[in-house]
């Protein structure tokens, strides 16, 4: 029973404490939401203060950028108000301009208006003018042919006759002087080309004869050139084909030939037995054989050292064959493979100063005269077997045509050829290049003198300097000096076509006046 009370006792003061402690915890809370309430209601309070202070400084920031902005505005504008006023003021000012030009355009119509009325008077006078001077025309004319005894229709062709030679007087005056600038640019680029080429070249040329000349260690030695009964010089001139002169030159004995690889065969023939001393028909034919085929190496050797020396490659051996032996071939005294080589090298340098190939231009002008090589076993002229023996072997196109061209045989189709035809003229034409027969340079001259005396107004004539210059003097009153031109020209012309001679040849034509009186 104790125990039911004690536990009664406890149920009643715990749940006498649960309310306690209730109360005590509901007043805590009242005052801790007092407390909140109280601070909200201040931060609620603060709050508001600082959005009315913000309001207001907001409010009076935008009061003064509304006043910023309309005094903005207020200066635009300004500036807009100035500126219509100065294109209003421009305006003003063109329309002033305008209307003053109208003025002055109404006072020029007027005036074009008078000037108009004022032509047509005159028009009018001058056509009853013109009219009047036609009859008084017709009167001088009728006047004039009476007086005259000419028609009007002679005297219309006396006067164009008139014109025309006047006419013609001048066209030649002019084609000279265009002619005259035209060859001094003309010839002050070719010398320069032409020196160039020239001063990079430095050749010799000996004057090959019909003869040679082998020296002996004795006299006694001609007796066993010509052996018993000359059976030793009939061997060796039949196995050389070149006649043996032996003479009283002392310790000497003369080859004499045309053909100028059998004289050299048979000058080294004639060395190897000298120096041998064996000298009989079997040691004559055995030589003789041995020294020929060293001449056709030293002739091969010959033309493969030029072209080596020019940087010529692919050449036929035939060909090479043909053009060695123009070591021992000669045209008025000049050595055609020297000729031939000179060739080449101008023909190769000009062609380089004028942006040619010069490695064509080499062989074209080593080539030229390859054919001279030929013309003393074969028929035909040089130009003709050269081309042939080009042709057979494959040569470029540009090396047939400089065969043929060189000698005007067909046209010129590359330039490479013209180069050649120059270089061909100048290797020809230098001095001391080339010899001619006494007979053949009278005959030239002679024939230069009869073309030029051809020529009406021709007076007298000169072949000067060896004939490469030809002076024509003219009679005045026969020939004008603006036919002076074409009388060069076409003595020129004549002489190319009918002459031929190694370089060019100058027609200078003189033509002299002179007037004397005596003072008394």
């Amino acid at each position: 029973m104790e125990i039911l009370l004690i536990a009664v006792a406890l149920l009643v003061g715990a749940a006498a404490g649960f309310f306690v402690g209730k109360n005590v915890l509901e007043s805590r809370l009242r005052a801790s939401r007092a407390t909140a309430q109280d601070e909200a209601e201040r931060i609620r309070g603060a709050a508001v203060q600082d959005a009315e202070a913000l309001r207001k400084a907001e409010v009076l920031k935008g009061r003064e950028e509304a006043i910023r902005a309309r005094e903005e505005w207020e200066r635009e504008e300004a500036r807009r108000r100035d500126d219509v006023e100065r294109v209003e003021r421009r305006l003003q000012e063109r329309e002033e301009a305008l209307d003053r030009k109208f003025h002055l355009l109404d006072e020029k119509g007027q005036a074009q208006e008078q000037r108009a009325e004022a032509v047509a008077r005159r028009e009018k006078r001058l056509e009853q003018e013109e009219k009047e001077i036609l009859v008084r025309a017709e009167e001088v004319q009728h006047r004039l042919e009476s007086l005259a005894g000419l028609s009007g229709d002679e005297a219309r062709r006396q006067l164009m006759h008139q014109l025309e030679e006047e006419a013609k007087a001048a066209a030649t005056h002019r084609i000279r002087e265009i002619k005259e600038e035209a060859r001094r640019n003309a010839e002050r680029e070719a010398k320069e080309i032409i020196s160039l080429a020239i001063q990079r070249i430095a050749a010799d040329h000996t004057a090959e004869t019909t003869v040679s000349v082998v020296a002996l260690p004795s006299d006694e030695m001609k007796g066993r050139i010509i052996g018993r009964e000359g059976r030793n010089i009939r061997a060796f001139e039949q196995a050389t084909g070149i006649d043996v002169i032996i003479d009283d030159t002392p310790e000497a004995v003369v080859l004499s030939g045309f053909d100028p690889i059998r004289r050299e065969t048979a000058r080294l023939a004639l060395e190897k037995l000298v120096s041998d001393g064996r000298i009989h028909p079997g040691r004559i034919d055995d030589v003789v054989a041995k020294a020929r085929k060293e001449v056709e190496n030293g002739m091969r050797e010959a033309a493969e050292e030029v072209l080596y020396e020019l940087g010529i490659h692919g050449v036929h051996p035939e060909v090479v064959k043909v053009l060695g032996r123009l070591k021992f071939r000669t045209s008025y005294g000049q050595n055609q493979l020297l000729h031939s080589k000179e060739v080449a090298i101008l023909a190769g340098n000009m062609a380089a100063e004028m942006g040619f190939d010069a490695t064509l231009a080499k062989r074209m002008g080593l080539l030229h005269d390859v054919g001279k090589g030929m013309t003393h076993e074969h028929e035909g002229t040089h130009v003709e077997l050269g081309w042939n023996l080009a042709k057979k072997h494959n040569e470029p196109p540009q090396v047939l045509n400089a065969i043929k061209a060189h000698h005007d045989e067909e046209p010129h189709l590359f330039p490479e050829s013209f180069l050649v035809t120059a270089a061909d003229a100048i290797s020809g034409s230098r001095p001391g290049a080339r010899r001619e027969m006494f007979e053949t340079y009278v005959k030239r001259l002679e024939k230069l003198e009869e073309i030029a005396l051809s020529f009406p107004g021709v007076e007298r004539c000169f072949a000067i300097q060896a004939g490469r210059e030809l002076r024509m003097m003219v009679i005045p009153e026969q020939v004008t000096d603006e036919e002076m031109s074409r009388l060069s020209e076409d003595t020129a012309r004549r002489i190319e076509a009918e002459l031929q001679y190694p370089g060019q040849i100058k027609v200078v034509v003189v033509r002299e006046t002179k007037a004397v009186d005596f003072a008394r």
